[in-house]
Parts: structure tokens; C-alpha cells; sequence
């Protein structure tokens, strides 16, 4: 059973709405799509961050079509300057938590290496230990669960999927889960949102109807990542595992179709799977392997109200972020943060 400190707000109440108590300082490991978004919401909020890049980035090349991210004028503190250390595992680059911290909570979003390692438990797991409790969540995959033949993945399951790549996260859920950090394991499907949709493929011509009798997909947006992350965390959620995702599975088709009616274009031509992925490559048809439903119930339990119950509330969202002029992918990147 999940530990948690109770808190002293109204359950499901929009985290702009609540107070929001003392300022805290984060540790994000890993500055990619969804390290970033969190990022910004933690500024917004007033709170520290610092967040880890790789050394090997091309930290110029990113960084010169970056513009200054302008402040939330709805930010209840002024937004903090964030700090950006380089963390390189494969270059035996590690930041110094000891001059960083202490943290309040601590998120790892670093996938598993090539080897199946955690990178973060692997370089830093003594200093995380040494950080006292810091809440901890671990950012991990609803793939674990493997192919349930379209049938419903919850946390009670235990983890059982062939396929290399997920079977690479099981071993670090255990690392985890080993590691005396009593961390949160955050289990996501397809991430979208702004700068991750269909728009750009429909607009591209890249955009591919594969149409697989009984297929279906979980998914859910990056805001909703943040906000069960932050909701998590403030509730004191830890020592288990949860389900991160919408409401609503359904076949990839129905996704591609709410994108082109909102775009006003034609729909690609439909393609059958068993001609499609000859032409796939080997992430996109290892997704394709697995056929299953993630429930949220214990996260919906936990009284958190999700941004966008559905991938029909949250593609309109998205498609208004991208076209309104307030969506640059490079600050999706902590390296695209760099100055000089």
C-alpha cells in the first residue's frame, strides 16, 4: 500500500488553485518533453529547479533559436531562475548533489540503458540516499504490463512483458523499487501534446492510417503528467506503483481522425498493419506487438482530476497551444535553456 502524507487541500482542485505552502527545490533528471513541462510548471509555481542534460547535446545548435520563456502572468510567485547541470552517464559526467540540494522531491525521467542499467540509480544512487527522504517518483511505461489482448492493466498485475525494451524497465522498476528511496513508479502509455501530436504529421503529409482489427491505445497528455506528478508529490504518494493515463483507450484510427476533422484535411489512406510494418521501424512496431487498456482507477482514487479525460479534450488544447504562438519545442529541452 501506497505511503502518503495527508494534505490539508481539497481533493481534485486545480494546483493553481491551491496554496501552494513553502517554496520547494527539485531535482529533474532528465531535461527531455516531459522533464521540461514539469519544469515550467515549477517555476510558475515559485518553486527551485535544478534539471540535468546530457554533456554530449549539442548545446549551441539547440540553443540559438531559442527565445527567453516570458513568465506566467498567473504565476502565484515570481518565477525562480532555473539551473541546468550536465549529467552524462555515458561520459562519466555527474552532477554534485551534495552542492546542489537538499532537494524537496526528486523526479527521475532518464529511460534505462541500452544494458538494462538505470543510469540515475547506477551515478547517483548513494548521493540520493545520502539527500535524507526527498520525495522520489520514477517516470516508467504502462508497457510493462505486455499484451493483455486489449484487455485492462491495473497496478494489482504484475509486470509481464516480452518485448526487450519494456522487459529493460522491469528491471529498473525493481532497481527502484531496491533502492531504499521508497520511490513513486509513475507507469505512462503515449505521451502527446504540444510539439508531440498528429498535427504536424497531418500537415507534413507523414501521417499514417494503420488500421489492426481489435488494436487499441492508451495515451495521455503531458499535462496531465505534470499534474499527477505535482499532485502526487504533494500528497505524499510513494512506495508503489501508479497508472498514469486518460480515460478513454481507443484505436489509433480515432485519434488520426479527431486531428484531420479539426485540421479541415483529408485523412492519409488506410494502410492493414500486416502491409504497414514491413515499413515500420523497430520502436514502432514493438508498440504495435501489445494490445491493452491501462486503468486509472487508483489514480482517480487518489483524488486527482485529470486535465483532459480524453484525447478528444486534449488534441483541441494541443492544436490551440501550437497555433497560438506560445509553443516553441526548444524549451522542451533543458540544454535549449543554456546560455551561450
Amino acid at each position: 500500500m501506497a505511503e502518503r502524507v495527508t494534505g490539508d487541500t481539497k481533493p481534485g482542485a486545480p494546483e493553481s488553485e491551491r496554496p501552494q505552502g513553502d517554496p520547494q527545490r527539485w531535482l529533474v533528471l532528465g531535461g527531455g518533453y516531459c522533464g521540461m513541462r514539469l519544469v515550467d510548471r515549477l517555476l510558475d509555481l515559485g518553486h527551485a529547479v535544478v534539471v540535468t542534460h546530457r554533456a554530449s547535446t549539442n548545446r549551441p545548435a539547440i540553443h540559438s533559436s531559442a527565445a527567453p520563456v516570458a513568465p506566467d502572468a498567473s504565476s502565484p510567485r515570481s518565477r525562480p531562475r532555473l539551473q541546468v547541470v550536465a549529467f552524462d552517464s555515458g561520459q562519466g559526467i555527474d552532477p554534485d548533489l551534495s552542492a546542489l540540494g537538499p532537494f524537496t522531491a526528486v523526479l527521475s525521467t532518464i529511460p534505462p540503458g541500452d544494458d538494462g542499467v538505470d543510469p540515475v540509480l547506477d551515478r547517483l544512487g548513494d548521493a540520493l540516499r545520502q539527500e535524507g527522504s526527498p520525495w522520489v517518483g520514477y517516470l516508467s511505461t504502462s508497457g510493462v504490463y505486455g499484451d493483455l489482448q486489449g484487455g485492462w492493466a491495473d497496478e494489482s498485475l504484475p509486470p509481464r512483458s516480452l518485448v526487450p525494451r519494456s522487459r529493460r524497465r522491469i528491471d529498473c522498476e525493481a532497481a527502484w523499487r531496491a533502492s531504499g528511496l521508497a520511490p513513486l513508479i509513475l507507469r505512462l502509455p503515449g505521451i502527446y501534446g504540444p510539439g508531440r501530436s498528429p498535427f504536424s504529421r497531418l500537415d507534413q503529409g507523414r501521417g499514417r492510417l494503420i488500421h489492426k482489427p481489435g488494436q487499441v491505445f492508451s495515451r495521455v497528455h503531458v499535462d496531465d503528467v505534470v499534474g499527477a506528478v505535482l499532485w502526487c508529490q504533494r500528497h505524499g504518494y510513494r512506495d508503489t506503483a501508479v497508472n498514469v493515463c486518460d480515460a478513454l483507450p481507443c484505436p489509433g484510427s480515432e485519434l488520426l481522425g479527431l486531428a484531420a476533422r479539426l485540421l479541415d484535411c483529408p485523412l492519409p489512406p488506410c494502410e492493414r498493419y500486416r502491409d504497414a510494418k514491413a515499413t515500420m521501424g523497430p520502436m514502432a512496431r514493438s508498440f504495435w506487438l501489445e494490445n491493452r487498456r491501462v486503468s486509472n482507477r487508483r489514480l482517480l482514487s487518489w483524488g486527482y482530476v485529470l486535465c483532459y479525460p480524453t484525447y478528444r479534450e486534449g488534441l483541441v488544447a494541443t492544436l490551440a497551444e501550437e497555433r497560438g504562438g506560445r509553443f516553441n519545442p526548444t524549451h522542451h529541452r533543458a540544454d535549449g535553456l543554456l546560455a551561450g
